[in-house]
């Protein structure tokens, strides 16, 4: 039954790709997505009627339900016939889509799905690495995109991974590179970021602001401030987006009018004011080992103020497969050379995390491990200080939003700034 429905709601969604014929832009990547996903689509707004991923829909069921514009029914068969019985929905003119994979093959089916004009690489992780022999392999399957993107369209790359530059040469349409590197034709640079000189955060302060220079291809050049978002990573967020919309040809003030409406979904490095004028620093919507090292280059641009600390609390990473112990004990020796003062690992992988950072050069009591993150959040409870920065951030089974609501000055907000507030989540 399920791969009938999944078959029938597929060839619905086709149908009306084909009829309409909506410009498909496609993100893909081990890090990245959503955010990407969603900065493309506010600023697209600009010019047309855009549709995107509902939620998290990006795999074989995903993909169609947020072309056909439907939650999932779950298991409920009269949902379902609901769905394949309704009438067309009205099309935007940009669909702008997440394409997740986990096996090999998954990548050509979503771009049977639907075919893109654009497409976008963010970055590339060993997450969702335990069905591939190699991230090398995990590299290719990702690269299916590259090859399945339309000739006269647009294959936009991070110029700051080599493993996506590696797979340039799989593009079928022209290309364009973005980041921070040098060699990125839509490149960022002077990055900059101010915070508050009191190292006290209270509710509905600004926390910190961000300043950077990118310069286009055709050299225009862009001067963004970014309120309360934090992070080269974050600032990369803006980039293919940038390129997608000069590409289209929005014009300059178009695209810096929809700039402050980008906004960062809960878990992605947000900055929340904690308990006792701390800041918590909530990255805890999933982890991968590319995203784990940009988080603590983000708390290690923290200075130290007055005794204020560095704490990372790090729950594991999942899905990596035979790289699993590898990846988290060098986790551990990243946290140490970012400088954390004090390190909380949450789960059982992550005992390699803290002996890594043994390892390094952080003293052993200086680091806290617990197999659970409830438990951690109370103990971090009782040891946060005014000024103190926290990072907070794991994968999704690590339930790191537990730690979060712990420590945030106004738990009862919880269900508008984290993730996994949901009542499932909550069971």
């Amino acid at each position: 039954m399920k791969k009938l429905i999944q078959s029938l709601i597929t060839k619905k969604a086709q149908k009306l790709i084909a009829q309409h014929k909506p410009l498909i832009v496609a993100v893909t990547g081990s890090v990245g997505k959503t955010s990407v996903r969603n900065a493309i689509a506010t600023i697209l707004s600009a010019k047309f009627r855009v549709g995107e991923t509902i939620k998290n829909y990006n795999n074989e069921f995903g993909v169609p339900l947020s072309i056909l514009g439907f939650a999932s029914p779950g298991k409920s068969i009269f949902g379902w016939l609901k769905i394949l019985m309704s009438k067309p929905r009205e099309v935007p003119q940009v669909f702008v889509l997440e394409y997740g994979i986990d096996h090999p093959d998954d990548m050509s089916h979503l771009c049977d799905i639907a075919t893109p004009k654009i497409s976008v690489l963010t970055r590339l992780s060993p997450v969702h690495a335990e069905f591939f022999p190699s991230v090398a392999a995990l590299a290719e399957e990702k690269a299916v995109l590259l090859a399945r993107t339309a000739p006269d369209g647009l294959c936009v790359l991070n110029a700051d991974d080599a493993l996506v530059m590696g797979t340039s040469h799989h593009a079928a349409a022209p290309v364009v590179t973005y980041g921070f590197s040098d060699t990125a034709q839509m490149r960022a640079s002077n990055y900059s970021l101010t915070t508050r000189d009191d190292f006290s955060f209270e509710p509905g302060e600004t926390f910190s602001t961000v300043k950077v220079d990118v310069t286009a291809p055709d050299h225009d050049a862009l001067n963004l401030e970014l309120v309360n978002i934090l992070g080269k990573a974050n600032v990369s967020v803006f980039l293919p987006a940038i390129a997608i919309a000069k590409h289209l040809g929005l014009s300059h003030e178009e695209i810096l009018s929809k700039i402050p409406e980008v906004v960062l979904e809960p878990g992605r490095m947000n900055p929340i004011p904690g308990i006792k004028g701390s800041l918590i620093l909530d990255a805890s919507y999933n982890a991968a080992p590319a995203s784990m090292a940009a988080a603590l280059e983000v708390l290690s641009s923290f200075t130290h103020h007055e005794g204020t600390r560095r704490i990372a609390v790090l729950g594991h990473m999942a899905e990596l497969g035979p790289l699993s112990e590898s990846e988290h004990r060098m986790l551990g020796m990243r946290a140490a050379e970012a400088g954390v003062d004090v390190l909380v690992t949450v789960g059982e992988l992550s005992l390699h995390t803290q002996r890594g950072a043994m390892e390094a050069g952080i003293p052993q009591d200086h680091t806290q491990h617990f197999s659970q993150a409830k438990d951690a959040g109370r103990w971090l409870d009782s040891q946060i200080k005014k000024g103190d920065i926290v990072l907070v951030k794991g994968s999704q089974s690590a339930r790191m939003e537990r730690v979060v609501k712990d420590v945030m000055a106004e738990p009862l907000r919880a269900t508008e700034l984290l993730v996994r507030q949901e009542a499932p989540w909550q069971e």
